[in-house]
């Protein structure tokens, strides 16, 4: 029999720190308290074993997101496998194009491939599908989401209908990008962004996670390190983002950027460029954002606005050179926001800098796409 795998929740507090440095958080909003009960909708977690499918139900578990059964889905090579969730042991069952009757909410990390072969299949079964992957995001007539910026994407889509839809999760950089410029563009209208991101190993799965980690122990050792998910040292290292280059030299991460900015903000004259680097952090992604404004916007108002914004978080102390880190928001559901500054290349009040820090798998990929579940109830 495979080993019992026991799935633990931490606990996602507000940061202590920056909630002195914000003036005092708002409460969070009141969370449906019911978890398992027999009128909530059926649920299953496609790409269970993966880093995301695991944060899918630790995000699951903290928000006591109501269900009254969940399938935890994998490829056939983890099939078998054991865990326990919320004091219930379930065996991982083979993800199959039969996998998905009866379900309602299907919320899926398993890769573009899997999502563009078995996703349509789970809405014709009248499954809503939340799609972490990029193979739906820029398909007309698929909402693309994130809950506090765009949720009138989302509208028509409903649980209890019988009909199934597909919903995209945007990707990392773009979440943790738009949780902050979004407030800022809703004020004074951004016409131009430059974003420079330096992003986690998260990103790319869990296994470059314990790359990461392995080639840590081995350079420190004085061994060559291990280059199987990358094919460059990754420890004591940074590069220019693994994605595929196209042919007007911008990566796929970048041109991420670019277009779901646009649609998510519908907008599609907004001016966006993008370089997106890779750097040895372990799962939360950094991100330095230059914004133009149609309309003037001083720091100060912008400080304000972002210690109002749903779901940010502003680290902003300059006396004590204490700005966002990736350590102090991993683990974290808030994004933070610091450097908020004037840019003096500019005249007047038309630009800001900003530097935007967020759980590249909890707010941007698994927490987001539970929120977007939670608008279905």
């Amino acid at each position: 029999m495979a080993a019992l795998t026991r799935i633990t929740h931490k606990a996602h507090l507000p940061f202590p720190a920056a909630t002195a440095a914000a003036g005092g958080r708002r409460p969070r909003a009141a969370r449906i308290r019911m978890s398992l009960q027999e009128n909530g909708p059926s649920l299953a977690v496609v790409g269970v074993t993966g880093a995301v499918g695991q944060e899918f139900l630790s995000v699951l578990s903290d928000r006591d997101f109501p269900y009254r059964s969940i399938k935890m889905l994998a490829s056939k090579r983890s099939a078998g496998k054991r865990m326990t969730f919320e004091d219930r042991d379930y065996v991982v069952e083979e993800l199959t194009a039969d996998s998905f009757e009866g379900v309602d909410i299907a919320l899926f990390s398993a890769g573009g491939s899997i999502s563009k072969e078995l996703g349509p299949i789970a809405v014709e079964k009248g499954t809503i599908v939340v799609d972490n992957s990029s193979a739906f995001r820029m398909v007309e007539g698929v909402p693309l989401v994130i809950p506090e910026v765009n949720p009138e994407a989302m509208e028509g889509v409903r649980l209890g209908t019988g009909k199934g839809a597909l919903i995209a999760n945007p990707n990392c950089s773009t979440i943790i990008c738009l949780m902050a410029a979004t407030p800022l563009h809703r004020r004074a209208k951004v016409v131009r962004m430059v974003v420079s991101t330096y992003q986690a190993a998260s990103g790319a799965g869990a296994a470059a996670m314990e790359e990461l980690e392995l080639q840590t122990r081995e350079v420190l050792e004085g061994k060559p390190p291990t280059c199987n998910i990358f094919k460059l040292q990754y420890a004591f290292n940074l590069f220019s983002h693994n994605a595929p280059v196209l042919s007007n030299g911008y990566n796929e991460e970048e041109m991420k950027l670019v277009k779901e900015t646009r649609k998510i903000w519908n907008d599609t004259n907004v001016k966006v460029t993008a370089t997106c680097i890779r750097v040895p952090v372990m799962r939360a992604h950094a991100e330095s954002v230059n914004l133009q404004f149609e309309n003037p916007l001083d720091e100060e108002t912008a400080k304000d606005i972002l210690k109002n914004a749903p779901g940010v978080v502003v680290i902003d102390d300059r006396a004590a050179n204490h700005f966002p880190t990736p350590l102090e928001v991993s683990n974290k559901d808030d994004v933070a926001v610091g450097r908020i500054r004037r840019d003096v290349s500019q005249d007047g009040n038309y630009g800001l800098d900003i530097f935007v820090c967020g759980d590249q798998i909890r707010k941007g990929a698994a927490l987001n796409a539970v929120q977007i579940a939670e608008m279905l109830l």
